[in-house]
């Protein structure tokens, strides 16, 4: 499945690279019949490589006549790491989605291999055994944005 799942992300980009307004709107079930899949296996790619970490938004609408827009976000550094920071859904943090959210600031240039690596073991599990589940996550999500706070000054 990763296969089919990198051929559809990898169709996307090259639409979107041809877009010179940075956005791309496409129909959900074309898309799935191009690619012999089921509409659920377009959601899975726009849900895990085009997210808001990753420098995309996602309008959708479904039925008959739905679709699918993909927005490329602004690249700058600081307008990105601000979204991450004011995201309201970010004061519990899963080790996964930080690893996620870490590895596309790195993928996009915006902090170095070495700070990713850094930020990733500061907010390991290990780092912060001791803490009930709920509260390593809050704890995961504070360190994790005085992190990029001090990157961004």
């Amino acid at each position: 499945m990763a296969g089919l799942t990198n051929d559809i992300e990898q169709f996307l980009l090259s639409l979107l690279e041809d877009c010179s307004d940075g956005s791309l709107e496409i129909g959900r079930n074309e898309l799935a019949q191009k690619f012999d899949c089921a509409p659920s296996q377009i959601n899975y790619v726009l849900m895990t490589r085009f997210t808001p970490y990753n420098g995309y938004y996602i309008e959708s609408r479904r039925g008959g006549a739905g679709y699918i827009r993909i927005v490329r976000l602004s690249r700058e550094p600081h307008s990105l790491v601000q979204r991450i920071l004011e995201d309201p859904g970010l004061d519990q943090l899963t080790t996964d989605k930080c690893k996620h959210i870490l590895t596309a600031l790195e993928d996009q240039g915006i902090i170095s291999r070495e700070a990713m690596w850094l930020m990733r073991l500061a907010t390991d599990d290990r780092a912060l055994r001791g803490l009930e589940n709920n509260e390593r996550k809050m704890t995961r999500a504070r360190i994790l944005k005085n992190m990029l706070l001090a990157y961004v000054k």
